[in-house]
């Protein structure tokens, strides 16, 4: 997703706007975020609806994710959302919690959103209180992409889906104790993930417990303190990098992962941000679900489709919904940019164009797809909250300014004020 906030750009048919009033013509508007790319080849594909129906015509508008959700609660105060938004599952909840968002629940049961070739999980996940409030775009999966070149050169084993934490760990001991004896400056075994909420949340489940419990937190001040004491016996094993060097990577940037500034065996990612990060470097990536049992992740919604609880054109919302995620020349210009297609018939149909590290993360997501276990409900209202303040956290134990258990408590008070709880 594009960081830098620019103007909305209006595309293609908005610029007609008040030209279609009197037309008899329907007028959707709709909005996203993201790239120059995606705003490309968005339009491409609304132009493709257009030309299929032509009574329908797109006023769309695009920017950078920065101020982006801003813009859309501006848009929902003065009752004039877009009809369809994309949204994630940062947010989910509070537009739904907020009636911003459409009860879609109707529309896809009578399948003019078809879900039916969604893996179930991924249907799923779009649901809040058995309600569907967002149809996935697309499906990743947290995943440990690990840099295949330097373990050839070191001759150590590549990661492997299963592993335990404490596995990871001491493998990555040995990798930082291999870089060392081979005279690599600053590379170390694995990156410390431990202000990832995505390891968090997998590391929780795999406990048997979960990250948010109905509108409250799913875990204990004891869970965090375990969680960052696990990172810290890895500093202290010198598996994982030197603080700096784990801060720069927090914020997310695929161009300051570890795997791609050579400073680490592994980045803990989404399964559809390995292109991402293969394009900014010259070193063979490979991929791996996150440590532990893998039936703690699923088919998360890479990013989804809302519609305007306001909108006037109900069934034109569906059908533009349901042509994004169902057909398959739409499908053939979307591409993997806002996650695999959901639809799994659509997702082989496309495979043969991708580039070879997208046919990689295909591969990988098709292999944890029977791994997959249950989703959990999208996050709650103050999710962005609660990221934050596990990073904010996690970095006073990686640069030593509190404990663990300090740590621990500073999080859990913050993340309850952010959820309001």
């Amino acid at each position: 997703m594009a960081a830098a906030a620019v103007l909305p750009v209006a595309l293609g048919a908005a610029a007609c706007g008040d030209d279609e009033k009197g037309s008899g013509k329907t007028e959707i508007s709709i909005f996203w975020w993201g790239a120059e790319s995606r705003a490309t080849t968005t339009q491409k594909a609304l132009d493709l609806y257009t030309s299929k129906h032509p009574d329908v015509v797109f006023k769309p508008t695009w920017q950078g994710n920065q101020g982006y959700f801003e813009k859309l609660a501006t848009q929902a105060a003065g009752g004039n959302a877009p009809d369809i938004f994309q949204m994630d599952d940062n947010f989910l909840g509070e537009y739904s919690a907020r009636g911003i968002a459409m009860d879609l629940s109707d529309l896809v049961a009578s399948k003019k959103i078809d879900t039916s070739k969604f893996p179930e999980s991924l249907a799923k996940y779009g649901q809040i209180d058995g309600k569907s409030f967002g149809i996935a775009t697309g499906e990743n999966t947290p995943a440990m992409v690990y840099d295949k070149t330097l373990l050839a050169q070191l001759k150590l084993p590549e990661p492997r889906t299963g592993m335990s934490w404490d596995e990871l760990i001491n493998w990555g001991a040995q990798v930082t104790a291999a870089a060392q004896k081979a005279g690599l400056k600053d590379v170390y075994g694995t990156m410390d993930p431990s202000a990832d909420y995505k390891a968090f949340w997998m590391w929780l489940r795999q406990q048997k417990k979960d990250l948010y419990s109905g509108s409250q937190l799913g875990f204990t001040e004891a869970d965090v303190t375990a969680w960052f004491e696990l990172w810290k016996g890895a500093a202290a094993k010198k598996a994982t990098p030197t603080a700096d060097l784990i801060h720069a990577a927090n914020g997310g940037d695929a161009t300051k992962q570890l795997v791609v500034t050579k400073n680490a065996g592994t980045s803990f990612m989404w399964s559809n941000q390995m292109p991402d990060l293969a394009k900014n470097t010259d070193h063979e990536l490979g991929v791996v679900a996150y440590p532990g049992d893998p039936s703690a992740q699923w088919a998360r919604a890479a990013l989804y489709w809302s519609a305007f609880k306001g909108t006037k054109h109900k069934d034109v919302v569906a059908d533009v919904i349901n042509f994004f995620v169902n057909d398959p020349e739409a499908a053939k210009i979307l591409g993997t940019d806002r996650g695999l297609p959901s639809n799994t018939d659509l997702r082989k149909a496309i495979e043969p164009d991708l580039t070879a590290q997208m046919k990689v993360t295909v591969a990988f997501e098709n292999e944890m797809t029977p791994k997959f276990g249950q989703a959990p409900p999208p996050p709650i209202k103050g999710h962005s909250g609660v990221r934050a303040a596990l990073v904010k956290a996690a970095e006073t134990v990686q640069y030593g300014k509190a404990t663990p258990a300090e740590a621990a408590a500073a999080f859990v008070a913050d993340a309850k004020a952010a959820i309001g709880g």
